[in-house]
């Protein structure tokens, strides 16, 4: 660590605590949190209502004139309403959108943030200060219009006479806008932090920045200045960037930036460029006391910010490490936090291959070399999105803060296998090629650490904790929603089928209004009701799968079969007349186990996540629980086989079965869904007496672990091995007497299947047997004979730690593995 930064005697710890925002695929915060946590990949050819690749694209870079990169991150349509803002009509042809959208993505911030139009707070107190580059949209058309002098003196030269020449010069004039009264402040970068103070009443600072790439960050930390010396209570900030017009395009073609292939590939072997893109990231900081006080949600905390200059270099654009290294230290200084307790980089990561290794460089720098530990996840969001430029660190950093609120690490697209040349086996890195629960360490809250730099040498670095060690609410992002119908009869439930197509007939609808209509549908939802229909619509891959599109799927699916009793569909069930019956939990025990196994339900509910962490805190073994269960991205087969066999190591598998066992158990529990009975297999017989009230978490925890280890122990000494033999029980145990194998029938799964377990030799045979039988013959991914003499010595041990256990009677039947019998009610007895 260098020196404390100056500022740091200043620095004041900062909440986000609102954010609006608009990028590719994103209209808004729920889309971009949707697209991160998805991977989605927004990137895609140039729309109509930008540029034409007829009239510009060559695949020779070299070619005046021309770009040959015709892909980039561009943002869907977004709905503006002029008399919302009360912006007249008429000005809005003279008005860059950069203005329009930033005023949407500001009043979209402060609202997320509790505060609205008629809001009472102190708004000469609150400031906007904005990351914009100098060149606007509006600019080059506009000044297009002045080279009339040049397009009458070409054609007078060719021979063209005045008449017709006047009427070429008129005809091209009226191709771009025209020059009016508000065309000057409608250009201007400074204005679109200008026209959100105006419109929304805030008197506070109000400026924008260029620090070209960086801008945003930029932004931010003069933001971050006003909080620290007490001018401002609160700060609208971020970046806006939406020229992603050809002349921009040309300009990064002409410094060979962009990517050939037409793909951002951050850190990726196959990394040969950037693509561009554009949106608008916003953010509400106030300082956390104040937050905290206020009793406002606050997404992340800002503890430091560190800035930097290149200096002298080789050009005005190339980037340097010791440049970088200088800001990341200044921000840790300022902060007061060891690198080594950061779990995430949002890398500025632009895909190409120069600007990557120096990035790489500069962070090993500063992070030290890796000792085997791979501790912590960099990506970029650029892979999804492109070069946002101006609001390029506006957009990593509201994926950290999203990534840190949610308690999940997104992924990073199209790195099949990182670039060897950055070096990453020697340091603490790895790409986070794939999304992961951030489950938390004992030592240090969830971190994170974020660049941007700029063109001209640029440096700036923040880093960002969460403000509490527990995710609140579910990381739900819209992208599946459930349609749930009921009513007293089957004609009840066919009338709502056709509302729901003829709503989907106007195609005005979007999936904001599918999102309301199953909204409205859950609450009108009444479980007690004869009939019964659920529909679950995935819209998660994006693209043709949006969720309209996949409700009107569903419904044809429903309407040509028509709902009868008990019907399953791929993506619904019909339920008629309530049927007697109970509901029984089975908890599955060790060789279940997978890599990633409940990834999807740790990201997104608390309660899973909170099993998780809760497991993994009473993990006693080698190395962190949660990096055998959601390893890093393995990039070849052999990495892949480690991840596995070490998953299935005895000490791990159960406590890690057993996360996932609680985490699905609550996650049911929130939807008011628990068992009439239970019962496990093997293992799956502890996450079941916690099921039924016998046992509390802390004891499943701690003899889950205890479990693993003891008969990790004792496969260590005896080894062995287990198979499933798919005969008749009494088929498979004549094949044992006859073979005069030392092999036992550990699990008997149904009448047509059963588990042999003993040596390792005498399960070889056994395979052997069966096949000149012709009996399939599995074995099994665990690591011992488990449910054989070879586990012996477990008994004394683990009987010893139940003793000390307290059980409870509780309410719900268990049935024992060994026997089938029910439980009895008294702990002795049991």
């Amino acid at each position: 660590m260098t020196d404390p930064s100056p500022l740091a005697p200043h620095t004041i710890p900062v909440a986000i605590i609102g954010i609006g925002c608009i990028f590719p695929q994103s209209p808004d915060l729920k889309g971009y949190w949707r697209l991160l946590l998805h991977g989605k990949d927004a990137i895609a050819e140039v729309p109509e209502t930008h540029w034409s690749p007829a009239d510009y694209f060559d695949a020779d870079p070299k070619k005046a004139d021309h770009v040959y990169c015709k892909r980039g991150g561009f943002i869907p349509p977004i709905s503006f309403d002029p008399s919302e803002f009360g912006i007249p009509p008429a000005s809005l042809e003279a008005t860059d959108t950069a203005q329009l959208l930033g005023l949407v993505a500001a009043k979209a911030a402060l609202k997320d943030a509790g505060y609205d139009v008629e809001s009472d707070f102190d708004r000469d107190r609150v400031s906007v200060v904005l990351g914009v580059t100098g060149t606007q949209e509006l600019v080059i058309p506009l000044g297009a219009r002045l080279g009339h002098p040049r397009w009458r003196k070409a054609l007078a030269d060719a021979g063209v006479d005045s008449a017709t020449a006047e009427d070429v010069v008129q005809r091209i004039a009226d191709s771009y806008v025209p020059w009016q009264e508000n065309s000057f402040p409608g250009l201007l970068g400074n204005v679109v932090a200008g026209r959100i103070c105006n419109r929304l009443n805030l008197g506070g600072t109000n400026c924008v920045v260029d620090a070209a790439c960086a801008s945003s960050m930029s932004a931010i930390h003069m933001g971050l200045l006003e909080l620290f010396t007490g001018r401002s209570d609160m700060v609208i900030t971020g970046g806006v960037d939406l020229l992603n017009d050809i002349f921009m395009h040309m300009c990064f073609s002409r410094t060979q930036i962009l990517s050939p292939t037409g793909d951002a590939r951050p850190f990726s072997a196959d990394a040969d460029g950037a693509v561009l893109g554009e949106g608008v990231g916003l953010m509400v900081l106030k300082p956390l006391s104040t937050a905290e006080a206020d009793g406002d949600r606050i997404y992340a905390v800002i503890k430091g910010i560190g800035t930097s200059s290149d200096g002298k270099s080789q050009s005005i654009y190339a980037p340097r490490a010791e440049g970088q290294a200088k800001a990341l230290n200044k921000a840790y200084a300022a902060a007061g936090i060891d690198p080594a307790t950061v779990s995430l980089l949002e890398a500025h990561g632009t895909g190409t291959r120069v600007g990557d290794a120096v990035e790489i460089k500069a962070l090993t720098s500063v992070f030290g070399p890796g000792n085997g530990d791979k501790r912590c996840a960099v990506g970029s969001v650029k892979s999804m999105i492109g070069h946002t430029k101006a609001a390029a660190g506006a957009a990593g950093l509201i994926k950290a803060a999203l990534a840190l609120h949610h308690k999940v690490i997104p992924p990073t697209l199209k790195v099949s296998r990182a670039d060897p040349k950055l070096g990453l086996d020697d340091s603490p890195f790895y790409i986070a090629a794939r999304r992961r629960p951030w489950i938390a360490t004992p030592d240090a809250p969830r971190r994170a650490g974020v660049s941007a730099f700029g063109f001209g040498g640029s440096n700036f670095h923040l880093v960002l904790e969460e403000h509490g060690p527990r995710k609140t609410a579910p990381a739900w992002d819209g992208s599946v929603e459930i349609v749930a119908l009921s009513g007293q009869s089957r004609e009840d439930i066919n009338s709502r089928i056709n509302d729901l197509t003829s709503l989907l007939s106007q195609e005005a609808v979007s999936d904001r209004h599918i999102a309301r209509e199953a909204f409205a549908s859950r609450r009108r939802f009444d479980p007690a009701h004869p009939h019964r229909l659920l529909m679950v619509v995935d819209g998660s891959r994006g693209g043709e799968e949006d969720l309209k599109t996949r409700l009107a799927a569903t419904l044809r699916e429903i309407r040509a079969d028509g709902p009868a009793d008990e019907s399953r569909w791929a993506n619904a069930y019909y339920g008629g007349p309530a049927k007697p019956g109970k509901l029984a939990f089975v908890f599955p025990g060790q060789g279940s186990q997978y890599v990633d196994m409940g990834r999807d339900l740790v990201c997104v509910f608390p309660e899973a996540l909170a099993a998780a962490d809760r497991f993994c805190d009473g993990f006693e073994g080698h190395g962190r629980l949660s990096d055998r269960m959601f390893p890093p991205p393995a990039w070849n087969e052999e990495e892949k086989k480690r991840q596995e066999e070490a998953l299935r190591r005895t000490d791990i598998a159960q406590p890690a079965i057993g996360a996932v066992s609680l985490g699905m158990l609550r996650v049911l529990s929130g939807f008011g869904v628990s068992p009439d009975a239970v019962c496990g297999h093997s293992y799956g017989e502890l996450p079941a007496l916690h099921a039924a009230g016998r046992i509390d978490a802390d004891a499943l925890v701690r003899l889950s672990t205890l479990r693993g280890r003891l008969m990790a122990g004792a496969a260590q000494k005896g080894a062995g091995a287990m198979a499933a033999v798919k005969a008749p029980l009494e088929i498979i145990q004549e094949m044992l007497r006859s073979s005069g194998l030392d092999l036992v029938m550990a699990n008997r799964n149904s009448p047509e299947q059963g588990v042999v377990s003993g040596k390792t030799a005498d399960i070889q045979q056994i395979e052997v047997l069966c096949r000149e039988k012709g009996v399939q013959c599995t074995r099994l991914p665990v690591s011992a004979a488990f449910h054989s003499p070879l586990m012996q010595g477990v008994r004394e041990p683990f009987k010893q730690v139940l003793a000390e256990t307290p059980f409870s009677p509780g309410g719900v039947a268990v049935y024992a593995n060994a026997t089938g019998a029910l439980y009895p009610d008294e702990a002795e007895a049991a």
